[in-house]
Formats: structure tokens, sequence, C-alpha cells
């Protein structure tokens, strides 16, 4: 699969999921299942440089969603 179709991928993915707006990295793998695990973080790590996703931390927790999306981006605008 080409990075674009991928990236394609992952975005209806994502805004398909109702209720949650934030996975970990092993969903993507899921997302991506014939691609090497290397290869996705680092497709991961571009759309995030890119804007089109963002990490989101708890302390002990990284999660992956996309940009402002989710009840955290809200609260997070506000604060600005």
């Amino acid at each position: 699969m080409d990075e674009e179709a991928a990236k394609k991928l992952i975005v209806e993915t994502l805004q398909k999921k109702k209720g949650k707006s934030k996975f970990y990295l092993k969903d993507f793998y899921k997302m991506l299942p014939d691609e090497k695990p290397r290869t996705v973080k680092n497709l991961v790590n571009k759309m995030v440089g890119e804007e089109t996703l963002e990490y989101w931390s708890s302390g002990s927790t990284t999660l992956i969603g996309l940009k402002g999306v989710g009840k955290q981006a809200g609260a997070e605008d506000e604060e600005d």
C-alpha cells in the first residue's frame, strides 16, 4: 500500500470510530496489517508532524488521535 493510501485509510478509520477519539499505536498496526510495525510507527510520526494526527499523554500512556477531535481538544483550545 502506498503512503497516501495508508494515510487516507487511517483518517477514514479514525473518523468512523464512534465514542473513541484516542488510540494506542498497536491499534494503528491493526489498521495496516500488511505493513511492518516500524513502517506504521514512522507513518504515524509523519502524520503528527503534518498535524493530521496528534499525541495525547496521560503521563503514563501516550495515545494518538485526529488533531482537534475529542473531549480534550475543546479544553486545550480554551487554555490558549
